[in-house]
């Protein structure tokens, strides 16, 4: 029987290692796990060591006060995988731990195979974090397709596994025929979609100038209308930053549910932060304009590491430049409302950029769970 120590260390990587857990399941009824889990993780029936979100810190200012706490969990998660000798270990994202734990269990046993969910983003920025990676990692399980070579031309095994935004549910035209009836929006109003982040910082810093760019934009929509789903941890302040935007303004607060899919399929064009909302707004074949900025120092820091000219994944996935990007001083409300009208005007190349998107991340495909537990045990050998 095949035994497996996973370890998922916040939200998104529980999302991940409970689709790699059925597909695992599927493909070998009798296999066994332990590690670090979730809900959605211990929903597939696997006990966690410890509560996950113990680990699910971001940030030098919030990591600091738990440093020693996290360290201790670190060395008890390192002992428990060599406790258990698993066929192997899967840590799934959360780098800061998942390798720190990979390094100590690949120093005291390198027999047990190493496995890492979801490639560093080398191809963006600090490209030495893959040679780094390679000294204590057997195979990394990619999310995006142009990522396997990065990985492999320092020694590692790397498989594409495909995105889970292809798994996502969209809505249906009588879901967005619903949202528009409860908000009293006309069939024939435009809509935008305001997607000022889900972070305090990143939404304190964008509201206004998104607020600011739809002003501008209001002068050429006169009718348009405005969706703003708000994550609910931020909900109250995007209410407070959001008072004086122009009306109507809409404010969705349900979470990621089926009203905010339905304000997705239904918006002509969004005004977003930058990440993988990008993906989501693929998915759902929305054209988009990225807004984004953060502390000038931090951003001075991260412009001079870059190694690429875009941070949109439609573009860096369809190596084209069709969604406008506004980053750092760059973020300002005028040429943010210019190129909105742009694109909402001819939004053609973005729903072709779109479904390219979609196509190369797995659309149609095996979903990525399976695909991910299929790569799992081909890289324990013939014999799993």
């Amino acid at each position: 029987m095949t035994r497996l120590f996973v370890i998922a260390g916040e939200a998104s990587g529980d999302n991940l290692g409970a689709a790699l857990l059925a597909g695992l399941k599927e493909l070998q009824p009798d296999i066994s796990f332990q590690g670090i889990a979730g809900p959605a993780m211990q929903a597939q029936g696997m006990d966690s060591l410890f509560p996950m979100q113990e680990l699910s810190v971001m940030g030098l200012a919030e990591v600091l006060p738990k440093y020693r706490h996290l360290k201790r969990r670190i060395a008890q998660t390192a002992e428990a995988v060599l406790a258990a000798r698993p066929d192997a270990l899967v840590t799934i994202d959360s780098p800061d731990f998942c390798l720190r734990v990979a390094r100590i269990v690949r120093a005291a046993d390198p027999s047990i195979r190493i496995v890492h969910y979801v490639a560093p983003s080398v191809w963006a920025w600090r490209p030495k974090r893959a040679q780094k990676m390679a000294a204590h990692v057997d195979q990394v399980l990619a999310l995006l397709p142009f990522e396997p070579p990065y990985m492999e031309a320092v020694g590692l095994r790397c498989d594409f596994v495909g995105h889970p935004v292809v798994t996502q549910p969209q809505a249906s035209p009588a879901e967005v025929a619903a949202l528009r009836q409860r908000l009293g929006i006309a069939e024939t109003a435009p809509l935008m979609l305001a997607l000022p982040g889900s972070r305090k910082g990143e939404v304190t810093r964008l509201t206004p100038r998104f607020g600011a760019a739809l002003t501008f934009l209001r002068d050429r929509h006169p009718d348009m209308q405005v969706l703003l789903p708000a994550a609910p941890h931020v909900a109250d302040l995007v209410r407070q930053l959001t008072a004086d935007w122009p009306q109507p303004l809409h404010l969705l607060d349900g979470g990621d549910g089926p009203e905010k899919r339905a304000a997705f399929a239904a918006a002509d064009v969004a005004l977003a932060a930058s990440g993988t909302v990008s993906l989501e707004l693929a998915a759902a074949d929305t054209p988009m304009v990225i807004g984004y900025d953060m502390a000038w120092l931090t951003m001075k820091i991260m412009q001079r590491m870059a190694l690429i000219d875009t941070v949109t994944l439609v573009n860096i996935i369809t190596d084209s430049r069709v969604v406008p990007e506004f980053l750092g001083e760059n973020c300002r409300p005028e040429p943010m409302a210019r190129a909105l009208a742009g694109v909402m005007a001819d939004p053609a190349a973005q729903h072709l950029a779109a479904r390219k998107t979609m196509q190369a991340l797995g659309r149609g495909g095996e979903s990525p769970g399976l695909r991910a537990a299929r790569a799992v045990l081909d890289g324990l050998g013939p014999a799993r």
